[in-house]
């Protein structure tokens, strides 16, 4: 008895690492389509996600409003954030802009990712679909959060589209690397934000991602295919 107890507790443990290492994106830009739409599809393998669809409505906030941060996949309280002005609708991982984003994990190195940062993953990407109004915007919006309030989770591959373009965001930490702020006198991470390069699907193409990172080679920022 003792023996099957042991293997059903470490056959828990196994299945708790794959749902979070069993993610699946497609992305499908307009040139691939029948209809000339860009598409992503998101699975998450889980047995405890049945159906869920999350709904964010739009809505404006006054100067100063601040909003709570929870890690997406434990409910952790990781602190506030600042709201923005304005909000946008957003229905599972599509906002009203047709802006899309998914996800898969990479991990990476995981000296890399900062303890000490607000925004996860999960609380990143529906944050930044409710403030975004195209693709660019989505990684401008993503970049900037990450570098103000830091970022929590380890690698993650971003699916991210609109109606005209899609793009893969690959991203993770910088570590922790704690000094004293000058100003305030508090110890704060010096290595807060991201390493992260977004690479352009080619019109016409169809690529994917399963919890590996797919960015090999990329040219310098040129704003047309990489940023």
């Amino acid at each position: 008895m003792k023996k099957i107890l042991i293997a059903v507790v470490a056959l828990g443990f196994m299945l708790t690492s794959l749902q979070s290492q069993a993610c699946t994106n497609y992305l499908v830009t307009k040139g691939a389509s029948v209809d000339g739409s860009t598409m992503i599809t998101y699975a998450a393998d889980s047995h405890v996600l049945y159906g869920e669809l999350y709904h964010w409505e739009a809505g404006e906030h006054p100067a100063g409003t601040m909003m709570d941060i929870h890690e997406w996949d434990t409910g952790k309280y990781l602190g506030k954030i600042e709201q923005a002005p304005r909000t946008y609708n957003v229905v599972g991982n599509m906002n009203e802009f047709q802006v899309a984003i998914g996800e898969t994990t990479y991990t990476g190195r995981t000296e890399l990712q900062d303890t000490t940062g607000i925004m996860d993953y999960g609380s990143l990407i529906y944050t930044t679909l409710q403030r975004a109004t195209s693709a660019r915007d989505a990684i401008k919006i993503i970049v900037d959060l990450t570098d103000k309030y830091g970022y929590y989770s380890t690698g993650e591959s971003f699916s991210i589209a609109d109606k005209d373009e899609v793009w893969i965001m690959e991203l993770i930490g910088k570590g922790v690397n704690m000094k004293k702020d000058k100003k305030t006198g508090q110890m704060v991470n010096a290595n807060k934000g991201l390493l992260w390069v977004d690479l352009l699907v080619p019109d016409g193409y169809v690529s994917g991602h399963a919890n590996q990172a797919r960015i090999q080679t990329f040219p310098l920022e040129n704003g047309k295919q990489s940023i």
